[in-house]
């Protein structure tokens, strides 16, 4: 029996490669899916740029946003964004460090490493709450956005966030990251 399962092993693929093999040809059309309609790219084009662009009209508060966190966020992010069973949003380190390239880094948190707070508002926007992705508002993102800043001690407990001074707040981390202009480099050349 032993010297059988070898003789198989390479008959097998002999076999094989003189088969010939089916002709395939695939259909022009699949006959699945519909073209997307002005109304339909509307609703998934929200994307925000550092820079502002693409943020909607409205505003909030971090007293607002206190409260869409505690009914929204609380469960999975914890008491004041310290961590649950999600991830921990709060949190500088002293001197506002930046040691990610070390071996034990620590947690990556809204106030030690995300670059943009523009960033900050279109990931809340198109993801939170986590069990209705894209159910806030325009306002409550804003507050929400707005009472992480103010966890983090990046804007203060009375500012009003909206599109004009949102892309202005200055990161403590935004220095330590370089912006990527292939697309202008490609435009001069």
């Amino acid at each position: 029996m032993k010297p059988f399962l070898p003789a198989v092993l390479v008959l097998i693929p002999l076999i094989l490669s003189a088969a010939p093999l089916p002709e395939h040809s695939f259909p022009q059309k699949f006959n699945i899916g519909r073209p997307a309609d002005p109304q339909s790219i509307q609703q998934l084009d929200i994307d925000i740029r550092p820079d502002g662009q693409g943020l909607p009209e409205s505003s909030g508060t971090a007293e607002e946003g206190e409260k869409v966190y505690q009914q929204q966020c609380l469960a999975c992010h914890g008491e004041r964004g310290e961590g649950g069973i999600n991830d921990k949003l709060v949190g500088r380190l002293p001197d506002d460090a930046f040691p990610f390239a070390g071996s034990r880094p620590p947690a990556k948190t809204i106030g030690n490493y995300w670059p943009y707070a523009t960033t900050l508002f279109d990931y809340i926007r198109r993801t939170m709450p986590y069990t209705q992705p894209g159910s806030l508002s325009d306002q409550d993102v804003y507050s929400v956005t707005a009472y992480l800043l103010y966890l983090n001690g990046i804007i203060d407990w009375e500012t009003e966030l909206h599109k004009n001074n949102l892309p202005k707040i200055a990161m403590p981390s935004q220095g330590r990251f370089v912006n990527d202009d292939r697309l202008q480099f490609n435009k001069a050349h």
